[in-house]
């Protein structure tokens, strides 16, 4: 425990050394420098994972981060249970895609192949702060690292103005989650004068809370778990972040930013148990993200995006299960997604490598035989994420599905259309991208080729887990006491388990629920395989309903129209009108009316001594006609100040 410092202070040395001496050291080094931060922090964290198991939770301070009479928050670590998973998570993963990122921006320039992985470094620091702090403090630090370096890297190609574009929405779409963050945070401090997760979860702290104070409270939290976690209505930048380079987007959907709601939420376990309508509230935006994302990468082209969208619809199902209880199967899920998730976006990088960044499937088709590492993992991931058993997807969806179905039969069968969905939008990108003729140019088929080893072994890794990493966790139906993740994880959520009120579900509705699924999504499969597999691009417009998929619901355009455009036109009244007419009008009315009064009172000093004699006499002639008529003028000025 004493070593927990260095999983975030490697990476922080990784970024400082790479982003000061960006401009003098060759990309070898910055590889060796990138990468080896990781491998260390990796190496600390699998350390870590064991003591917790052998040895139980620990809170280690450091020193007094902000210490004023009372009130004390101390810069200190939590590591337990939950948080070590997410450290292997996170630096895990984290080192494959360094790895990865090695060959794939191996053509940028060296100081900005420095930049990129000081980025990387930087980002997966933040991340660890977050999962690693002891109070809510030193996560909202963490918190707000993560939303900085999600811009830096989305941006990275800075020259693009349509990049910039994607890194700003991304950056204020944040921001309006993170607003409700931090008012739950003040309210947290202004009821129970601390921040620290020992002493806000227990039953006597928790007992100085109102119902009205819980829910409010909680539902300011899961505002900001909307904005970093991209749920419903604040998921739309996540899709635009793909403009960033693609290891970047691999890094954000599967081992960072997306999952920080879900730990946040998972953490906080005890006081979201006690909110009853929150949690309602959870599991409905939960599921109808999941649908509706789904619908969305049913009709979209861009390999890249289809993956965003399906990343959007899977951490609706990691929502749907904090929503109804499952707190251990969100993150079981959020375990599973990374390894699938990872593979997914690294193959569609190496795709796109080998296309020459061409990214619309439409244009890709038969790529499975010059491609056969590629093709091989990118499908595995496939049948992960679709949730064919046995794969890794499988086992973590499930347990959502049947903690949903208990808690609710509604929930349930809108999560299963969701699976079916995915299923087939994932094997349709799959069957246009590897299956049928090649639809490309001829120079692109002249250049086709697997990626390198650099790329290559990660992606065979990442299947691996993708395929075997379920069986952390096998249900209770399976085997008894066989859910080893469930276990392990037990003490993070015994407090709260006392307060959920989920039904059982009998193991033979479960094995019936598995089976129907199971054979319905094997259908989608089939059907999608079927269709597409042949696919030829008949270059036709889509209409209709089609048409409304493939504009994404028309979601951004209804958030142009009613949010951005309306604020946009007063930003410009405020900037023309009342600041322009308004505001520098005044100000520059009274400068210029003093400097023209100065000229026009600069013109008495004429130098003339006759017109000195006509003033003098005609101020003589106003003194005696004040003189005599000083008792009218004295009336006069009594009855208008009366």
């Amino acid at each position: 425990m004493n070593l927990a410092y260095l999983v975030p202070l490697f990476p922080l040395l990784g970024f400082l050394i790479n982003g000061i001496f960006r401009k003098q050291l060759s990309k070898q080094a910055v590889s060796i420098i990138g990468c080896g931060a990781l491998l260390f922090s990796f190496i600390v964290s699998i350390t870590l994972f064991f003591d917790v198991k052998t040895g139980g939770a620990a809170t280690i301070k450091y020193f007094d981060f902000i210490n004023i009479s009372s009130f004390n928050i101390p810069f200190a670590f939590q590591i337990d249970q939950l948080t070590s998973i997410f450290l292997l998570i996170i630096t895990g993963i984290g080192f494959l895609i360094h790895i990865y990122s090695t060959s794939y921006m191996h053509d940028e320039e060296p100081h900005h192949f420095a930049r990129y992985f000081a980025y990387l470094n930087l980002f997966v620091f933040s991340m660890l702060l977050l999962v690693m702090g002891a109070n809510f403090l030193i996560m909202f630090i963490g918190w707000e690292g993560v939303g900085l370096c999600s811009y830096l890297l989305i941006g990275y190609w800075f020259k693009n103005n349509n990049f910039n574009y994607a890194a700003r929405k991304a950056f204020v779409m944040n921001r309006i989650g993170d607003l409700g963050f931090i008012i739950a945070l003040f309210w947290l401090l202004a009821k129970l004068g601390t921040l620290s997760y020992h002493e806000i979860f227990t039953s006597a702290a928790l007992a100085k809370l109102s119902s009205q104070d819980i829910i409010g409270i909680t539902l300011l939290l899961f505002v900001g778990a909307t904005g970093k976690s991209a749920q419903i209505p604040l998921y739309t930048w996540l899709p635009d972040a793909m403009a960033g380079p693609t290891p970047v987007s691999a890094l954000i959907h599967a081992a960072t930013m997306v999952t920080a709601g879900v730990y946040m939420i998972a953490r906080s376990n005890l006081l979201f148990a006690m909110a009853p309508f929150t949690n309602q509230i959870i599991a409905i935006i939960g599921v109808a993200t999941a649908v509706f994302a789904a619908t969305i990468a049913c009709k979209q082209n861009d390999i890249k995006k289809v993956l965003a969208y399906s990343t959007v619809s899977q951490l609706g199902y990691m929502f749907l299960g904090l929503g109804v209880g499952a707190y251990g199967g969100a993150v079981f899920h959020v375990m599973t997604h990374a390894f699938f998730k990872a593979l997914l976006f690294l193959g569609a990088g190496s795709v796109i490598h080998a296309m020459g960044g061409e990214q619309d499937g439409r244009r890709m088709g038969g790529l499975k035989k010059f491609m056969p590492i590629t093709h091989i993992t990118f499908l595995l991931a496939c049948l992960a994420i679709a949730g064919v058993p046995p794969f890794s997807g499988f086992f973590s969806k499930d347990e959502i599905l049947s903690a949903a179905y208990a808690s609710n039969p509604i929930l349930y069968y809108f999560g299963v259309f969701g699976a079916l969905l995915t299923a087939f939008y994932m094997f349709r990108i799959y069957a246009m991208t590897f299956l049928g003729k090649f639809r490309g140019t001829e120079e692109q088929k002249h250049h086709l080729h697997e990626s390198p080893k650099a790329m290559t072994i990660p992606l065979s890794i990442l299947a691996i887990l993708a395929v075997i990493g379920g069986f952390i966790g096998i249900p209770e139906v399976f085997a008894p006491n066989a859910h080893l993740l469930e276990n392990y994880l037990q003490p993070i959520f015994a407090a709260s388990a006392p307060l959920k009120h989920v039904n059982e579900v009998a193991h033979s509705t479960e094995l019936l629920l598995m089976a129907v699924s199971t054979i319905l999504i094997i259908l989608s499969i089939i059907w999608a395989w079927t269709k597409f597999s042949k696919y030829e691009d008949d270059g036709k417009p889509t209409t209709g309903f089609a048409k409304v998929l493939e504009n994404k619901w028309y979601v951004d355009e209804i958030y142009d129209t009613v949010i951005a455009n309306p604020l946009i036109k007063f930003s410009a009244f405020l900037k023309n009108i009342v600041e322009k007419s308004g505001i520098d009008g005044i100000v520059n009315g009274i400068g210029k009316f003093i400097q023209y009064s100065s000229r026009q009172i600069r013109l008495v000093q004429s130098g003339q001594v006759g017109g000195y004699i006509l003033m003098m006499v005609l101020s003589l002639v106003i003194l005696f006609l004040v003189f005599w008529n000083q008792a009218y003028i004295s009336h006069f000025i009594s009855v208008i100040f009366k």
